[in-house]
């Protein structure tokens, strides 16, 4: 045997693959910082992400969970919610008739902003 073939092979250290997939969405402003941050330390962003995740470079911040009661509230107001613009539609569409006056189009849309105010007012201070 040479003395080449008696050399083993270095065997290449192993490591888990990877796959799983993770995805999340940004918004555009949030988006070219999470760039501007990638570019900085010369990963790719997949390699950028799974680092700070990993070593725990972030800092978590645990959301409490809604009670039933106000998982009910939102259920209920986004029904709610839904009505709401239905009735704006149709006041928007009798107003661009002239089925109603503008001082009457501008009172219902002037309560269903309000209503819409006070359902999140009672969402947020619910709990």
């Amino acid at each position: 045997m040479t003395e080449k073939a008696k050399k083993k092979r270095t065997e290449k250290p192993t490591t888990a693959k990877l796959t799983r997939l993770v995805s999340f969405r940004l918004a555009e402003s949030d988006h070219a910082a999470y760039l501007q941050k990638v570019e900085a330390s010369g990963r790719k962003p997949s390699a950028f992400f799974r680092e700070c995740v990993l070593t725990n470079k972030t800092q978590v911040i645990a959301r409490h969970k809604a009670s039933v009661e106000k998982e009910r509230l939102i259920f209920i107001f986004n029904k709610t919610s839904n009505n709401l613009n239905q009735l704006a539609y149709r006041a928007n569409a009798e107003y661009r008739a002239g089925i109603i006056s503008g001082s009457t189009y501008t009172r219902i849309l002037d309560a269903l902003e309000t209503l819409a105010h006070e359902m999140k007012d009672v969402i947020r201070n619910a709990d």
